[in-house]
């Protein structure tokens, strides 16, 4: 009997995740390909797309070994990506014109400042988003004036511009599939949310041509094949596309309006569906398109932290007080208590609730006394802190009570933040059984694709709880907390003034 796997891959801001799941949705295999990080300036931070390209058929390759599978074994292929991260390719040659700009870079803060008073009030009307660095569009704009030789290669129809899903797709596919989905598109503050399409007056704003720009599709379809040639020698469909939080939120089956899950990694995202109409933050939140199946579009409310899992990868790899993240639970645990010691990680700014690109990292409390232990306490606090202030404006925005959360991401193993996170929020916390629900979602909207799945509601069946976190610390100490994370936050802003 032929052996069917689905095949989940994340490309993140970190590196690149591929799941291989059996036709019960067991978890037969992950694999994992890092790649670097390029700080080329202080704010600036880029990806080597090709480094990316080769990191996303390592980590293939290597769940198919751990499975001991074959390629053509695979069913149908699903992809989320890192979201507003995005790059400029010559098409004839495939060769990428400059690096991958992240979606924490910061160089294009004062532009987006620049076009806020004229234009802030039509975009965010029309993209749900607020003009910032954060989102592809500046990155677009800026390769396209710094890099030699970008317009007269985009006026000879020689250029293409994508998001890391347009670009990992139209290598799959050996250049003949050049697509987004609605979800992705919807981070670029290129998409008009209302019509599903790229808009014109905003292209404008940009000066950017449509032409680059990959054809927005549904979340779940046939998009193309691989092309054997650059795929292990298989053609297998491509069939899932969708940003990466998004990804998150259909892997937790948050397919009712008011469902939310949060997303621990580099950064932390926390998104609420809010069913099929846009809902628009009075509060700081992003408005955006959760996905797009058969044409018709589902919205999300979105909570975005930038640092929260790289706070603790500068503790290893900046700082170096810790060699593995792994010991940071326990000694969260040895430290009794934070000491005083609040960390606001704002290495990039602030996002959500407070938008402060100018905002820098603050440490403070600091005495004689304070020790190591007492640092990684604050950072781990530090993530929890800041999803409670997402969750608290998202309870302003909803019209009900959130009453649960659903988490997932890698930081979920560490249980000191765990509960944390629970004592903090003040509602109980959901861990699911596969916590990697990023490329768990993008198989499943794979699986939908090909037709594997009937309904929605099929899909919602295969959510199983692993473990349950409920709060248990006094109104009284957690308002404390709260109350000097808030004087903490409030040193930290507006820090940088050029």
């Amino acid at each position: 009997m032929t052996k069917k796997y689905y095949l989940g891959m994340d490309q993140g801001t970190t590196g690149t995740t591929t799941l291989l799941l059996d036709e019960k949705w067991n978890l037969v295999a992950r694999g994992y390909k890092e790649h670097h990080q390029h700080y080329p300036n202080p704010g600036w931070v880029e990806h080597d797309p090709m480094e990316i390209w080769d990191g996303v058929l390592g980590s293939i390759r290597m769940a198919l070994d751990i499975a001991g599978a074959k390629p053509e074994e695979i069913a149908c292929i699903g992809i989320d990506n890192q979201g507003e991260t995005v790059m400029l390719w010559d098409k004839d040659t495939g060769v990428p014109v400059y690096n991958a700009i992240v979606w924490q870079d910061r160089r294009t803060a004062r532009y987006a400042d620049s076009l806020t008073e004229e234009y802030g009030v039509q975009i965010r009307e029309k993209t749900g988003l607020m003009i910032d660095a954060y989102f592809s569009a500046t990155k677009i704009k800026w390769i396209i004036e710094h890099v030699d030789g970008v317009k007269d290669k985009i006026k000879a129809g020689k250029i293409l511009a994508g998001t890391l899903d347009s670009w990992v797709i139209w290598k799959m596919t050996h250049g003949r599939v050049h697509i987004t989905d609605a979800s992705t598109a919807s981070r670029t503050m290129l998409m008009n949310i209302h019509t599903g399409k790229w808009d014109q007056d905003i292209l404008d704003i940009f000066e950017i041509d449509k032409s680059i720009l990959p054809t927005i599709c549904d979340s779940s379809m046939v998009y193309g094949n691989t092309d054997p040639l650059d795929f292990f020698g298989a053609s297998i469909p491509i069939s899932g596309s969708i940003v990466d939080q998004q990804a998150a939120l259909f892997g937790q089956a948050c397919y009712s309006p008011g469902a939310i899950k949060c997303t621990y990694g580099t950064g932390c995202f926390m998104l609420m569906n809010t069913g099929d109409k846009p809902v628009y933050s009075k509060n700081g939140l992003l408005t955006t398109v959760a996905w797009s199946i058969d044409k018709k579009m589902t919205f999300a409310l979105d909570g975005g932290i930038y640092i929260t899992g790289a706070a603790t990868q500068w503790l290893r790899d900046g700082i170096k007080i810790i060699k593995d993240a792994k010991e940071t639970e326990q000694m969260a645990y040895d430290a009794k208590s934070n000491g005083g010691v609040y960390f606001v990680p704002a290495f990039a700014g602030l996002a959500a609730p407070h938008w402060d690109s100018y905002a820098r990292g603050t440490i403070i409390g600091i005495t004689g006394g304070t020790t190591r232990e007492q640092i990684v306490r604050a950072t781990l606090e530090a993530t929890a802190y800041q999803v409670k202030d997402n969750l608290d404006v998202m309870n302003m925005d909803a019209s009900i009570p959130i009453q649960i959360m659903r988490v997932d991401g890698g930081a979920v193993v560490n249980q000191f933040l765990m509960q944390f996170q629970a004592d903090i929020l003040g509602i109980p916390v959901d861990v699911p059984a596969i916590n990697d629900t990023t490329p768990l979602g993008a198989a499943y909207l794979a699986a939908l694709g090909i037709g594997d799945f009937g309904s929605m509601s099929e899909l919602a069946n295969n959510w199983k709880l692993s473990k349950r976190y409920e709060p248990k610390m006094s109104v009284d100490e957690r308002e404390t907390l709260l109350y000097n994370w808030h004087k903490a936050v409030e040193r930290a802003k507006n820090w940088v003034e050029d």
